[in-house]
């Protein structure tokens, strides 16, 4: 009885995986710079974190464009790209966030609430995508906004760190529930993961 081969993983790469890889080492990059930030305070790693995060967007978009231009795609491509868009979309907006002031426990409540939506968006995204595939051929809509638009948040820290409110000084100050903070601003992170996980349609172009 013949042996199955081992599986060869540089081998079964795509062109378009090695961008997505890419993808995964932008959000590395930018949660080595939000920890900088944390332990030297330097406004700086702010910015290299929100730009490294944008550098994973591009890739994430070549990828996609890449793949579809060379029409190859694989089990295993989209695997890497869910698992890229969790480091780089999901763990790196939510840690940025963190250093940046929403440190009080309903925030951290709802970063890790923001996370895990992201999470299940991706998830529901592959079981679907395989649904649509096998009904018509490809995937002509999202269920939920897709993980990359936590780019958005990003900015927007990035925006406040521009203007001194990090910390203690964040935007619309701090709300204190049974003794504990909340920073109205993390709010926002509870809407996005809250958008990603909603059965709004979206077309995917």
């Amino acid at each position: 009885m013949p042996r199955n081969k081992p599986f060869a993983m540089i081998r079964e790469f795509h062109l378009a995986d090695w961008f997505t890889l890419g993808n995964a080492i932008c959000g590395t990059g930018a949660l080595f710079s939000t920890m900088s930030f944390l332990t030297s305070g330097d406004v700086a790693h702010v910015y290299y974190a929100s730009a490294l995060v944008l550098a994973a967007l591009v890739f994430d978009v070549l990828d996609g464009r890449i793949a579809r231009w060379r029409q190859k795609t694989s089990a295993m491509g989209r695997e890497l790209d869910s698992l890229a868009d969790v480091i780089s979309f999901g763990v790196a907006p939510a840690v940025l966030g963190y250093a940046c002031g929403m440190q009080g426990p309903f925030d951290r409540v709802l970063l890790a609430y923001f996370v895990a939506c992201g999470v299940s968006r991706l998830a529901r995204y592959n079981v679907t995508a395989e649904a649509f595939a096998q009904e018509t051929g490809k995937v002509t809509y999202f269920e939920g906004t897709p993980i990359p638009t936590s780019t958005v948040l990003v900015l927007l820290l990035a925006v406040a760190a521009s203007a001194g409110a990090l910390g203690s000084s964040l935007w619309f100050g701090t709300w204190w529930i049974a003794g504990h903070a909340l920073h109205p601003l993390t709010l926002v992170f509870g809407v996005s993961g809250s958008l990603m996980i909603s059965r709004i349609r979206i077309p995917k172009l």
